[in-house]
Formats: structure tokens, C-alpha cells, sequence
């Protein structure tokens, strides 16, 4: 499976505005929230089927044991985070994509995916943790950015955290594309639900996270 980044689904409710979007480049599968976002999103608002893809068995096998024959091989490990991440397999997910990193640390879109990983397994300070590491190796990139304002405002209860990255998002991203949207529409709901925040002032120079 070839991607930038994989895909997450988020849904949540700021005081009944509804924020929904897919975060990656090709994948549009939607995904479930973990636990803390679902608390506060009814099912209704969560939108698509629940249900993770079928595992392919007969893949990972394959794949396990390439990665066995070239224990150099970051690439083969970073399509078995995928394979296992499409089947809800989050610490298998985590397992291969950290495998995949020891080898090629300054692979962003891998650490991004571990980060996404981690959040999905209740883990936001890590995943947070992972993050920085990708804004290391490429501070512009804008999946990243976003899935700190998500992590932020789901995982930490961090509104403010979350639209300072959000707002970053906007100052990297291409006008028009589907981070800049998502992330304005974003910044737009919590404007509506909490106009203490200043969604308006120019992004924090300099952080990360």
C-alpha cells in the first residue's frame, strides 16, 4: 500500500457543530474515534460503519516474512503497520511502524502514522511525543500539524493547543487543499462554540506541538 499518511477519521461535537474530516493523501477510509473522543460525540455524529476492513491473513504472512529475508528493509515493515493498522490492529500497527523507524528515522509520513497509531491506542501524550519528532524532520508538514490540533482537542481537552496547530496548518498548506480545509473548518467551530479563543491571531513562531 502506497500513502503519504494514513487516513483517520475523526468526529466531534463542539456544542453541537459538528466537525468531520479525513486526514491523509490517498486512503478515505473512515475510522473509528477512540474512546475519549467518542465520549463526547453521539453515534450519530461518527458517521460511516465501525467495522474495520477484513485482515488479509495470507498478506501479512507474506509481508512478515520479506521483512524476515531483508532485516534492513524499512519500507516492507512500514506496509505491515499499514496492513495491520487497516484492521484496527493498533499495538501490531505500532509494532512494524516502529520497526520500520528504527531503520529510517527520518521517514515523517512513518512517524506521522506512529503518532496516529499511538492516539488510537489511548496514548495521546505519546502520540503527541511522535509528532514532535515528525515536525523535526519537516516542520512544514501540514498532516502532521493537524493531527496535533485533533490529538489536542480529543486526546488532551487542549482547544487552544489544538487551534494554534490548526492555525499552523493553514500557514504551511496549500490554499484549497483538504488540510487547509480541514483545518479552517475546524478553527471555524471552535470559533462559533468558544469565542475566547483566538482562533484570528497569527500562529505561535516556533512550536511544535
Amino acid at each position: 500500500m502506497s500513502r503519504d499518511s494514513i487516513a483517520v477519521g475523526i468526529a466531534g461535537v463542539f456544542f453541537g457543530v459538528i466537525v468531520g474530516w479525513i486526514i491523509g493523501s490517498q486512503q478515505t477510509t473512515e475510522r473509528p474515534v477512540p474512546p475519549q473522543a467518542a465520549a463526547s460525540a453521539p453515534a450519530a455524529a461518527q458517521g460511516g460503519s465501525n467495522a474495520p476492513p477484513p485482515f488479509d491473513a495470507t498478506r501479512a504472512a507474506a509481508l512478515e516474512r520479506e521483512a524476515g529475508e531483508r532485516p534492513s528493509d524499512a519500507a516492507v515493515r512500514a506496509q505491515l503497520g499499514n496492513l495491520y493498522f487497516d484492521a484496527d490492529r493498533f499495538p501490531d500497527a505500532a509494532k512494524w511502524y516502529e520497526e520500520s523507524l528504527q531503520r529510517n528515522p527520518r521517514d515523517v509520513n512513518v512517524s506521522t502514522d506512529l503518532g496516529i497509531t499511538y492516539y488510537y491506542m489511548n496514548q495521546p501524550d505519546r502520540a503527541l511525543a511522535q509528532f514532535d519528532h515528525s515536525l523535526q524532520v519537516d516542520p512544514r508538514h501540514s498532516k502532521t500539524l493537524l493531527n496535533v490540533g485533533i490529538v489536542r482537542a480529543f486526546g488532551k481537552q487542549d482547544l487552544k493547543g489544538a487551534a494554534e496547530a490548526w492555525k499552523q496548518v493553514l500557514d504551511v498548506a496549500p490554499a484549497g487543499s483538504d488540510e487547509a480545509r480541514a483545518a479552517r473548518q475546524a478553527l471555524d467551530s471552535v470559533k462559533a462554540a468558544h469565542p475566547d479563543i483566538d482562533v484570528d491571531a497569527p500562529s505561535p513562531k516556533g512550536r511544535s506541538n
